[in-house]
C-alpha cells in the first residue's frame, strides 16, 4: 500500500494507473466500520482503491472541534492495508491549501442551506471545495459515501451533476452499533453514560420508521414522536426534520421518498442521524 503526502507524488502514481478503474473513499480518518464498509465496496467494484485521510479545516466553524477531532494515522493505515487498499493520500493542510489558495465551491438552495447548512454556516462550502479538489487529484470513476451524512451525500451528488464531473457517487447504508447508534468518529467523545444515552437517537428514529411502515404519512406525527421519545433522556434535540429526498424541502405528508433527520447534543457532543421514509419500499 502506498502512502502519499504530496500532490506531486499522487499525480505521478495516478498517471501510472490510467488504464485501471479507481474507486475513491474520502475520509477525515479515525476510521471505523462504517468507513471500512465503503472501502470493501470500493474494493469489490474497482481495480484500484484510493482512500484520503484529511481533516478539512474549511468545513469546521470557529467554535467547532477541528483541533480536537480524533486523529490516529498509524491505526488508520493498519486498517486500510488489511482491506487491500492500494493508496492512501494523507496531505497536510498547507499541501491542500497552499499560500494564496482562494477558490471555493458553493452549492446553493435548500439542499445546502437548510438544517446542517443553517446550523453550521460554511460547512458545505468547505465540503464542496475539498471534494472537488480531491476528485480532481484522484480522478476516480466511483466515489463512496455513507448515508449517515445524508445531506452531505445529496450536496455531493448535486455538485457532481451540476459540474458534470466524471465520477459516479455510490452511497451506502449507515453502519450501526449493536444498539443502533450510527457509527461516527465523534462517538469517541462520549463518556460511558453519554454513550448509553445516545442510543435514544436511533430508538426514536426507528420508532418513527415503524409508525411509517404501519401506514402513517403525516410528517408532524414523526417529528412529534421523535421529540417525545427524546424528552425524557439526556439528549438535547437541535432539530428534527422530514425533508423531501429530491428537493430537500420540509414536507407535511410523505407521498414520495423523504428523510427523517435529527441533530442532537449529548453533553458537548453533537451527533446526526437519519432514516429513509420511502412509500415505495416493501
Amino acid at each position: 500500500m502506498h502512502l502519499f503526502r504530496t500532490i506531486a507524488e499522487l499525480r505521478i502514481w495516478r498517471s501510472q494507473q490510467a488504464s485501471r478503474s479507481v474507486g475513491f473513499v474520502p475520509t477525515m480518518g479515525y476510521l471505523h466500520e462504517g468507513h471500512l464498509a465503503l472501502v470493501r465496496r470500493a474494493r469489490a467494484e474497482n481495480e484500484t482503491v484510493v482512500v484520503s485521510i484529511f481533516v478539512n479545516p474549511l468545513q469546521f466553524g470557529p467554535q467547532e472541534d477541528y483541533d480536537r477531532y480524533p486523529r490516529d494515522l498509524d491505526r488508520d493505515l493498519y486498517l486500510l492495508e488489511r482491506e487491500g487498499v492500494d493508496a492512501v493520500f494523507a496531505p497536510s493542510v498547507s499541501e491542500m491549501y497552499p499560500s494564496g489558495f482562494s477558490t471555493a465551491v458553493v452549492v446553493t438552495g435548500p439542499i445546502a442551506e437548510r438544517l446542517e447548512g443553517e446550523a453550521r454556516p460554511g460547512h458545505f462550502r468547505g465540503v464542496a471545495t475539498v471534494v472537488t479538489r480531491l476528485f480532481g487529484l484522484v480522478q476516480p470513476q466511483r466515489a463512496y459515501f455513507g448515508w449517515k451524512d445524508a445531506q452531505q451525500v445529496l450536496v455531493v451528488q448535486r455538485l457532481v451533476q451540476d459540474l458534470a464531473l466524471p465520477v459516479d457517487i455510490v452511497p451506502l447504508p449507515t453502519v450501526r452499533e449493536a444498539d443502533g447508534l450510527a457509527m461516527s468518529s465523534r462517538n469517541v467523545y462520549l463518556s460511558p453514560e453519554e454513550r448509553v444515552a445516545a442510543s435514544a437517537i436511533p430508538r426514536a428514529l426507528f420508532a418513527a420508521l415503524e409508525r411509517f411502515r404501519s401506514g402513517e404519512r403525516a410528517a408532524a406525527a414523526f417529528r412529534e414522536l421523535v421529540q417525545r421519545t427524546l424528552t425524557t433522556t439526556p439528549v438535547r434535540l437541535e432539530y428534527v426534520s422530514v425533508s423531501d429526498l429530491e428537493t430537500f424541502q420540509e414536507v407535511e405528508y410523505v407521498e414520495r421518498p423523504a428523510l427523517l433527520l435529527v441533530a442532537a447534543w449529548i453533553g458537548t457532543t453533537r451527533l446526526i442521524d437519519n432514516v429513509l421514509l420511502d412509500p415505495g419500499a416493501p
